[in-house]
């Protein structure tokens, strides 16, 4: 059987196995249980946090044999097909690529008919601020009053985008960036069940890489199991990411306070040979000087994401403040 990376076989199949967006996985629970549904959903958020898999489980949850609910059974064949992408009334509509008000008039053509196999005929409109201006509007009238069998899921990474008599039209839920711990404790739980060796601290850094998205966190994962033949060690996982720049920034500010040039150039050298974004190292640096000081102003605000805490409280014991507010504006 071929591969299959780990975001599509690890994606959630119910709301049970969904990390993090509790405040949504409640309230669409809540509406499941109390048949209290809207005819439109929105769900906002940068890539990789769920948007996409918490629609296709609310699908799953209204065309579930056993019946709707928050539960679905995961059994039957509408949620298998649902699962392997073929249920014939869960239409999944990339609004990237079909841009046009003709592309959307073909889409609501089918809207008045009766789904084929299940109680409802879902429209999952992926990256739904791509629609052009004509496309929005051919959607505005059916979006506001649908015919019973049919919901409307919308997506999109840019909600500014969307028109405002749109979003008036919609249930709008914005799911949030996911906490560094929740990712690695992910990937605690992947690795573990597919007996993959690994390091703690390998994970940490991964999970600080993924920037809040699990589905980069997880194709993270994928390269790191693949670079480190099999196992995801914790200096294979800095070389191939690059972090070991991370490692070096409170050294550089530590030069700096010192006075110590000789020394600045010994660590740039040694950043340089990583062949590192220096744009990218010069935000990081001043995510540095911003943490350092936090510290100084409240030293139990320390968060074990940071990494380097200790040195970090130990610069922001020996830096005056004011020098820390001067390269900060330096930087």
């Amino acid at each position: 059987m071929s591969y299959q990376v780990l975001a599509r076989k690890w994606r959630p199949r119910n709301f049970a196995e969904m990390v993090g967006q509790e405040h949504v996985v409640r309230a669409l629970s809540n509406a499941l249980q109390r048949g209290q549904l809207h005819h439109a959903y929105l769900f906002t958020g940068t890539r990789g946090v769920g948007k996409t898999t918490l629609a296709r489980i609310l699908s799953k949850s209204l065309n579930c044999e056993a019946g709707v609910s928050a539960t679905p059974c995961g059994e039957c064949s509408i949620c298998r097909e649902v699962d392997e992408g073929r249920f014939v009334d869960l239409l999944e509509v990339d609004a990237a690529s079909k841009t046009g008000v003709d592309d959307t008039r073909e889409l609501l053509e089918n809207v008045p008919y009766a789904p084929v196999r299940g109680r409802y005929k879902v429209y999952l409109i992926d990256e739904v601020h791509m629609f052009s201006g004509h496309s929005f509007n051919a959607l505005l009238k059916t979006l506001e009053e649908p015919p019973p069998h049919v919901k409307f899921l919308l997506a999109t990474t840019d909600p500014q985008k969307v028109p405002v008599t749109v979003l008036s039209r919609c249930l709008q839920f914005n799911l949030k960036r996911l906490p560094v711990e929740q990712i690695e404790g992910q990937f605690r739980h992947i690795l573990d069940a597919e007996q993959i060796a690994y390091e703690p601290a390998a994970l940490a850094v991964l999970a600080r890489a993924a920037d809040g998205s699990m589905r980069d966190g997880l194709s993270l994962l994928d390269q790191a199991i693949a670079f480190g033949g099999g196992a995801v060690n914790t200096d294979e996982v800095k070389a191939m990411l690059g972090v070991v720049a991370s490692e070096r920034l409170p050294e550089i500010v530590a030069a700096v306070e010192r006075g110590d040039a000789a020394a600045v150039m010994h660590e740039v050298a040694a950043l340089a040979e990583h062949a590192p974004d220096f744009a990218g190292l010069l935000g990081a640096l001043l995510t540095v000087l911003h943490r350092i000081a936090v510290l100084q102003q409240v030293p139990s605000a320390a968060q074990p994401a940071w990494g380097e805490v200790e040195r970090l409280q130990e610069l922001a014991a020996q830096i005056p403040a004011e020098d820390v507010q001067l390269y900060y504006q330096i930087a």
